[in-house]
């Protein structure tokens, strides 16, 4: 009786983890540091050829105001792109997000992409 216990714990504590994800905001900056602006069209080209393709099964897009310091010391503000993931922790994904963080940089010559992550539970209703 107690192994059966414990299995069923140990199953539960399985069922629980495999459902855990990860959710990743990416923040891009429009404003291109040697002039001009990341074009509405542009950043279309970018979700549908770089992003959309490592991540098809979903993401979800806010466009936004935001500021930062940067690595001049000068105070920036932009309207930015948020990218918001939902995926499993992997070796893969963290490779895909690092491709896709160098890809805008090199594009749109940026100083940077910000990333945050949060443990995450989904559940669709």
């Amino acid at each position: 009786m107690r192994r059966s216990a414990l299995l069923l714990i140990v199953l539960a504590l399985a069922c629980q983890t495999a459902s855990l994800q990860i959710d990743d905001r990416l923040y891009f900056g429009r404003n291109i540091p040697s002039g001009g602006v990341v074009s509405d069209a542009q950043w279309d080209d970018f979700v549908r050829t770089v992003i959309t393709p490592r991540f098809p099964q979903g993401l979800t897009i806010f466009q936004t105001k935001g500021q930062w310091l940067d690595p001049r010391g000068n105070l920036v503000r932009e309207d930015t792109y948020i990218v918001e993931l939902n995926h499993p922790r992997s070796a893969a994904t963290e490779a895909a997000i690092e491709a896709i963080a160098q890809e805008y940089k090199r594009r749109f010559g940026q100083d940077a992409v910000l990333r945050i992550s949060s443990p995450a539970q989904l559940r669709l209703y």
